[in-house]
């Protein structure tokens, strides 16, 4: 006993896989015991080596159950998860029984699958064998929901369970923070509290996730300091991205340097913090300098470092960014290759992205789903669907591929392919319409100024309407100038959405337009008293590995004179070439030449002047507005690309417009 003992000891402090390796061998020379074998097979799988922990386990040929659940546990936490259902599936057939320390291995394997229907049917399996009460049974039940965005699923798990832990009340705040129902996920870390029971590291870590207002992380502070984890470095790690996403990133960057002995999470969880406030060049920069402090980055570090970049829309820093990955021997990582499709998407180069998406070894449905969101944000609706036809040949696809390929019909005017798609939801492949869903088919329905239709669909629909449903259609009567649909999507948004501008200056900017000023002030007047800002638009270009920023009527660029200079002779000569100023996009009661003054200087037209003066004659010009595109400067950009033969890539909030030869990739339908 003593001697097996010796050597489960010795197995765990094996850090290599070599010296792990090396022991095996040497146990193999007396009798490998079934304890000494499942501890092998759990540090082969801690150090990595999934082959090695399932060729150990084949050749046991044991029906012992610890051993089951350890190859179990292995393949749960892989790519392979799906491995873990199947090994379940032997177990059972070769009358295993499961125990409550199966069950919590198989709920993640189908939580990572991100499949609700292998999902529900292990959970039928927990209630058969008895563990439905078992508390660690149920935490990963919840987790599991979670993860499917089932909100419902998890509270009734959590509501009947018996008997409660402190993971049972962390995962279920956890829940509510993945899904982003931060309210809800807040009240309940404050009932927790309540009812006695003390918060852990990972309640509090949750719960900080849940907070975006500064009193809310102030007085969260406190509870820390009163539960003694203040000094704790996962909780500090929290508290960057909360006081990041609260917009106080001066107090994220005081918590940073003021830890002294700062791990690779911590530099990992003030990148992030940069990127969640908005300032992917800090992000940038603080990566430059972890690395040259020989600090190796992880997965999680370089997934930040993505979503940094892919805000920047820079093409230059997306081949840096992919460069390092490469360089850091990140190959066949799932989520890292759909990171850099995403990343080659939103810089615009869907050539790059299409290259990553073949490469890849194994593709899961966010890989498809994404490929799929790329084409259609470029206006590639054809290419959208046939590579969904592809998809359903390999794996079955979720709710998201459907908005994914939705989206893409909607903005290509695919409306056959459209209902053909919705329709199969449910038929084919027994996914039930969401009402992001739903929104997609108004979008759809209004785009093409089938406003009626769209509006009868929104009545009929089976669920409430949420936000995204009637600002779809609000979206499609700013299009059409269709006042009166108008006038009752916003009704519904001033309910359901009060505190997006968006939605007020798009009914002031539909009534300016039919000649209402009066009713476009008072809406003006009522976004004011309700404390709502206008979203400050502007406009990105990079020259040189530089970002340059612009908003409407800047003079900060050193080249302002040359600027507007060139500026003034582009716009005669698109005038001259047939283009005529929208001055409906110029809401002031200003006379005429003072609107075309105004409209010639919006951000997109400075970003493309500037553009054309500093870049190569050949070269394309890349530009990234933070809102939707203004339709005057769509249409001025299309002149411009004819006029100079340039070929100009906008990305606006929505969609890619590609402009070559006087026309653009949206074919004006956007």
């Amino acid at each position: 006993m003593g001697m097996k003992a010796n050597c489960i000891a010795l197995i765990k402090q094996c850090v290599t896989l070599e010296a792990l390796k090396s022991l095996h061998a040497s146990i193999l020379k007396s009798h490998l015991h079934p304890h000494l074998c499942t501890s092998l097979i759990a540090q082969y799988a801690s150090l990595g080596s999934i082959s090695h922990a399932y060729a150990l386990f084949s050749t046991s040929h044991s029906s012992n159950v610890f051993l089951w659940n350890h190859i179990i546990r292995a393949f749960s936490n892989t790519p392979h998860s799906r491995n873990s259902l199947r090994l379940y599936s032997r177990m059972l057939q070769l009358g295993i029984q499961a125990t409550n320390f199966t069950f919590p291995f198989l709920l993640k394997a189908c939580g990572c699958l991100a499949d609700f229907e292998l999902g529900a049917r292990a959970h039928a399996h927990v209630v058969v064998f008895g563990y439905e009460s078992d508390v660690f049974v149920a935490n990963s039940l919840m987790a599991m929901y979670g993860r499917f965005g089932c909100f419902d699923f998890s509270r009734q798990v959590f509501e009947r369970m018996p008997e409660r832990n402190v993971v049972s009340w962390s995962s279920m705040v956890g829940a509510y923070a993945h899904n982003g129902r931060y309210e809800e996920g807040l009240l309940l870390f404050w009932r927790m509290l309540n009812e006695g029971i003390a918060p852990n590291r990972g309640s509090i870590v949750n719960a900080m996730a849940c907070i975006h207002r500064e009193h809310e992380a102030d007085d969260f502070c406190r509870v820390v300091i009163d539960n003694g984890l203040d000094s704790d470095q996962s909780v500090q790690n929290a508290a960057m991205g909360m006081y990041a996403r609260c917009g106080r990133i001066d107090v994220a960057r005081r918590f940073f340097y003021g830890i002294l002995d700062k791990d690779l999470v911590a530099w990992t969880s003030m990148i992030e913090a940069y990127v969640q406030a908005d300032l992917p060049i800090n992000a940038l920069e603080l990566f430059k300098q972890m690395k040259l402090l020989g600090i190796v980055p992880d997965s999680v570090t370089l997934l930040s470092l993505i979503h940094a970049v892919s805000n920047l829309a820079s093409f230059q820093l997306a081949r840096f960014v992919h460069g390092v990955i490469t360089r850091s021997f990140f190959k066949n990582h799932i989520a890292l290759d759909t990171a850099v499709i995403d990343l080659y998407v939103k810089c615009g180069n869907l050539e790059y992205a299409r290259k990553c998406f073949d490469r890849m070894s194994a593709r899961n449905l966010i890989s498809w789903s994404t490929m799929i969101s790329g084409y259609g944000m470029h206006g590639h609706g054809r290419e959208a669907l046939c590579l969904f036809d592809q998809m359903k040949a390999s794996i079955k696809p979720d709710h998201i591929a459907f908005v994914m390929v939705l989206s893409a019909c909607s903005h290509g005017g695919l409306i056959a392919e459209g209902w053909e798609c919705f329709k199969a939801m449910n038929r084919d492949f027994g996914v039930t319409p969401r009402t992001e869903h739903y929104a997609c088919m108004v979008d759809l329905l209004g785009r093409a100024g089938r406003l009626s239709e769209a509006q009868a669909f929104i009545e009929r629909m089976p669920i409430t309407p949420d936000a995204g449903v009637w600002g779809a259609l609000l979206g499609a009567c700013r299009i059409h100038s269709n006042l009166e649909t108008a006038e009752t999507a916003a009704r519904h948004l001033f309910n359901l959405d009060a505190e997006n501008p968006g939605r007020y200056i798009l009914l002031s900017n539909i009534y300016a337009s039919s000649g209402k000023r009066k009713e476009a002030d008072d809406i003006r007047a009522l976004m004011k008293s309700r404390g709502v800002r206008k979203t400050v638009g502007h406009t990105i270009i990079e020259i040189k590995n530089k970002v340059y920023t612009f908003v409407a009527g800047d003079t900060s660029n050193p080249q302002t004179d040359l600027i507007y200079s060139e500026l003034r002779k582009l716009m005669d000569r698109i005038q001259e070439a047939g283009y005529v100023p929208d001055l409906s996009f110029v809401l002031h009661d200003t006379e005429e030449e003072t609107k075309e003054k105004m409209l010639y200087a919006h951000s997109e037209k400075l970003a493309i002047v500037f553009g054309l003066l500093n870049s190569a004659p050949e070269s394309e010009i890349r530009i990234r507005k933070n809102l939707r595109v203004c339709g005057d400067c769509h249409n001025a950009t299309k002149f411009i690309s004819e006029v100079t033969k340039r070929e100009i890539i906008m990305r606006d909030a929505h969609r890619f417009h590609h402009f070559k030869a006087g026309s653009c990739s949206c074919g004006d339908y956007w």
